[in-house]
């Protein structure tokens, strides 16, 4: 199985991924309207360190969770 279609079947079926998947891009979004923005206060600087922060937490575990669902994998 490939990765993409790993990634849909764990979309379709596993409620923490879709959910982490949906925070990410979420932050994503939040990170990229930031940037649009110039110059950045001091708390929007705190809250684009936070987004990557949150994002790389969220990439992490979908990250962990793809590793223990493919096939051959054991935990």
């Amino acid at each position: 199985m490939d990765q993409e279609t790993l990634i849909e079947r764990l979309i379709a079926e596993n409620e923490e991924f879709r959910r982490l998947r949906t925070e990410h891009q979420s932050y994503d979004r939040e990170l990229e309207a930031l940037k649009r923005t110039s110059p950045l206060s001091a708390d929007q600087q705190w809250r684009m360190s936070e987004l990557k922060k949150l994002k790389l937490m969220a990439k992490d575990r979908m990250e962990a969770i793809l590793k223990h669902a493919r096939p051959g994998v054991t935990a």
